[in-house]
């Protein structure tokens, strides 16, 4: 095996050392020393050069799955839907409408908050949400890191995220009542 494939195969489960290549904000000299440490190849001219490669991949790498990204979000559009609650039960409830999902001894309830049951036995019950829903174009299937870049740009606005859900063409982002116009101005930044 090369240094370059041991460099790599010593990155491939270091998500933050990846991201800091791929966003060139490293210190290859430093990040190659430690390297070597760990993977105990002692030459860091043969570990930094492997560094530099890799890192301008990523780089390239990222601005094509970016440029791919945001031409799919400017052919999408918003929809936002207001009035929500989401109940997490451990067992199953008769409900008219809106989304259920079974998962093992869970069931998700996205509901509209009239419809809640009045008697309820819920293990997490938000009961002031608004849900935004990005409708997308089909390629939405296709196109990795869109869910991906979305998490991450309401991350970066202090946003938490109650419930995610991609479904073929949609993207449903359930969010606390008092984070909904944040969202709602950072995706339409993005959106159509």
């Amino acid at each position: 095996m090369t240094i370059a494939q041991t460099v790599r195969d010593h990155l491939r489960n270091k998500p933050y050392l990846l991201e800091a290549l791929e966003k060139g904000i490293v210190n290859l000299s430093e990040l190659s020393r430690q390297i070597q440490k760990e993977i105990k190849i002692n030459d860091t001219s043969a570990i930094k050069a492997a560094l530099r490669r890799y890192s301008e991949e990523l780089q390239k790498h990222k601005q094509n799955r970016e440029e791919k990204v945001l031409l799919l979000l400017k052919r999408s559009s918003i929809a936002v839907y207001d009035r929500k609650a989401v109940i997490i039960t451990a067992k199953e409830i008769a409900v008219k409408t809106g989304m259920e999902v079974d998962l093992v001894g869970k069931f998700v309830y996205l509901l509209d908050r009239s419809e809640l049951p009045e008697r309820i036995n819920a293990l997490i019950k938000h009961d002031n949400c608004t849900m935004i829903v990005v409708h997308s174009p089909e390629e939405l299937e296709a196109t990795p890191g869109v869910v991906a870049f979305l998490a991450t740009l309401l991350a970066e606005q202090n946003v938490n995220i109650i419930e995610f859900i991609s479904c073929w063409t949609e993207t449903i982002i359930v969010v606390e009542k008092k984070d909904s116009l944040k969202t709602y101005e950072t995706l339409t930044n993005m959106v159509g």
